[in-house]
């Protein structure tokens, strides 16, 4: 009987862990690829108006494709993410290095069992954080949720900005609490060799052709913020078109469901 019961833990755990999606036999390409698809398709929604504003000036990002509920083995969730950052000099993001996320609060009226997570490092210090072994967040560094849906209210303060989805759902996620580990075995099997994230992301010694997509993602939101900034004169003229035409009107969005 010992033996029997042995056994059946023996599968029980085994089976847990094939699940985990903190697994090595997670291609870390795959990360990559889904946080591309990740943030663009929440960046270009209307409901994430305003992390696409957050993206124009963000001086680093953070995306989670999938963080999922009861993702360790005993309780909690977590998922395993991406980090980049903007380069002002180089004109550019950063390769990427990879974290973990744990211990995250999905909220009474948090719809699903996983969710997409794209984190905006509004500051200097957001990013300096990164470069330790682990960061708490609301202890280490300041976050809070961006707003989702019409407008933004007040301009936040804090150090990072978190905008999560589900399937049909936009709120309910807490991330205040939770914490980031660099993830060096990822960042070695991805790369190759041991680096730390300061010497992926501030010196660069190591890079992959397989990041240039996300990047260059990334930094089209840049652009796109720089090409619809109007020149002088027609922002006059506008302004004179809607003192005459008494406003504009907004456009009505269809809003798709996930």
């Amino acid at each position: 009987m010992p033996q029997i019961l042995a056994l059946l833990l023996f599968v029980a755990f085994a089976g847990a862990a094939q699940a985990n999606p903190f697994s090595r036999e997670i291609d870390p390409q795959d990360i990559i690829d889904r946080a591309q698809a990740t943030v663009e398709n929440m960046a270009t929604h209307p409901e994430y108006e305003s992390l696409k504003e957050d993206l124009r000036d963000a001086r680093g990002v953070v995306i989670f494709p999938r963080v999922a509920r009861g993702a360790f083995l005993i309780g909690g969730s977590g998922g395993i993410g991406v980090f980049l950052a903007w380069d002002d000099e180089r004109g550019d993001y950063s390769p990427v290095a990879f974290y973990s996320l744990g211990s995250v609060s999905f909220g009474m009226q948090f719809g699903g069992d996983a969710a997409e997570v794209v984190m905006v490092a509004r500051t200097q210090d957001a990013v300096d954080s990164m470069f330790g072994s682990a960061i708490r967040l609301g202890a280490d560094a300041s976050v809070a949720a961006g707003p989702v849906g019409a407008g933004r209210s007040a301009t936040p303060t804090a150090d990072f900005l978190s905008y999560s989805r589900a399937r049909g759902a936009y709120l309910g996620m807490s991330l205040s609490g939770s914490r980031m580990t660099v993830r060096d075995d990822f960042n070695e099997a991805y790369y190759g060799e041991s680096q730390r994230p300061v010497h992926i992301i501030e010196t660069r010694r190591v890079d992959r052709e397989g990041t240039r997509a996300l990047r260059e993602t990334l930094a089209g939101f840049r652009a796109d913020a720089a090409d619809e900034e109007p020149a002088p004169a027609d922002s006059e003229a506008r302004g004179q078109e809607r003192e005459s035409s008494g406003g504009v009107r907004p456009d009505n969005f269809e809003i798709e469901s996930f």
